[in-house]
């Protein structure tokens, strides 16, 4: 399907939605959503009617992102300021309806998935990529965990941890840009280390402070994504640094380290360098090795490499790299990283550009297809 063709369809499309009673802003950004989608799906399967096709992608990203909207309108009433520090004043129901949707009838990802959906306000998509799962995939298990708890009883709260996995999501959701996301589930983590003493929540709570201190370096005024080296850490916040390290410290001082302590432990190391350079990357790499230990998780695994590249060199990363499953998300980033500090610029613009057609987001493909741009250019120039 040739690019003239979505530019054709596209004001048709967008006539359409708005006859539907979509107001133009929405519409024209729902439509967008479709056409990024038709560039990544029709190479491979082209739609028999790309004109239907595109109405009803649209339309489907339009309804998501209402109710994604009013769900964001319900949690801004509940959260008017960046989250103080300090324990939570007050309690509300929404930390309690997180509780009784991880209900033991449901399997820990089925329940995760329900409750991001049902009281998160996350859309169907944003949670499948959470989850790094097809839309349609994430769609179904989301039913089925309706279906399953139907007529249930919501009268015994479900697990803590499959809990924290909901604030964690939650959270990340915001931490990639929704700000408001990012502090209510600060804001109900915090309720929930107040009353309930779990060295697995104060890690959560420690987690979510360090990496919400970087938000404001996150990225550039143009909305593109700036990298962890490249950010300024003058601008960190150091209140929020203090707090998660200190909260840290009393958690692992317990001697029962769970995965998240064990990621914030990664985090606490991050936010004391003054400079990459300066970071401790082979404690680094040791807390990813017990992290590995505690998840036996591949993207653990994908993220210990860099850090092996880090402590002994690329070519120590790539052998690492080397062990894992190609197909993982961003292990094409993460090679091109490593061939790129090896010195195999060819390689790494080649894996930028590989790892750009895969990217979840505009922004994470834009930045990738920046470095492909950045490497094919200093190429030529020598």
């Amino acid at each position: 399907m040739s690019e003239a063709l979505l530019r054709s369809l596209t004001p048709s499309v967008l006539g359409i939605l708005v006859r539907r009673g979509a107001d133009f802003a929405a519409a024209e950004d729902a439509v967008q959503d479709a056409l990024v989608e038709a560039v990544r799906v029709w190479p491979a399967d082209p739609p028999r009617d790309p004109k239907g096709w595109l109405v009803t992608m649209a339309w489907r990203r339009f309804l998501d992102a209402t109710r994604a909207d009013a769900a964001r309108r319900r949690r801004e009433d509940l959260v008017d300021e960046e989250p103080a520090p300090g324990p939570a004043a007050g309690v509300d129901d929404t930390l309690q309806l997180y509780f009784l949707c991880a209900h033991r009838s449901l399997t820990p990802s089925s329940a995760v998935a329900l409750t991001l959906r049902a009281v998160g306000g996350l859309t169907t998509r944003q949670i499948a990529q959470a989850y790094l799962v097809p839309e349609a995939t994430m769609a179904q298990r989301i039913s089925r965990a309706k279906r399953t708890v139907s007529g249930v009883r919501f009268d015994q709260p479900g697990d803590i941890a499959t809990v924290l996995r909901v604030l964690y999501l939650v959270f990340n959701e915001g931490y990639s840009g929704d700000l408001d996301l990012a502090a209510e589930a600060i804001r109900l983590t915090r309720q929930l280390a107040t009353a309930i003493d779990h060295p697995e929540v104060a890690g959560l709570l420690a987690l979510m402070l360090l990496h919400h201190a970087r938000r404001a370096t996150r990225t550039a005024p143009d909305g593109s994504l700036v990298p962890l080296a490249e950010q300024d850490r003058g601008r960190w916040d150091t209140r929020s640094i203090a707090e998660g390290v200190e909260i840290l410290q009393a958690a692992l001082a317990r001697d029962r380290l769970g995965e998240f302590q064990a990621q914030a432990a990664i985090a606490a190391l991050h936010a004391d360098a003054p400079t990459t350079e300066e970071t401790d990357w082979v404690q680094i790499v040791e807390w990813y090795d017990e992290l590995a230990r505690l998840t036996d998780s591949p993207v653990v695994r994908l993220n210990r490499a860099v850090a092996v590249g880090e402590a002994d060199g690329p070519r120590a990363g790539l052998a690492a790299l080397a062990a894992l499953d190609d197909s993982l998300p961003r292990h094409a980033a993460v090679a091109a990283y490593l061939h790129e500090r090896d010195g195999d610029l060819a390689t790494a613009a080649r894996l930028y550009a590989e790892a750009a057609q895969k990217a979840p987001n505009l922004a994470e493909r834009d930045h990738l297809t920046r470095q492909a741009a950045r490497l094919n250019g200093a190429r030529r120039c020598r």
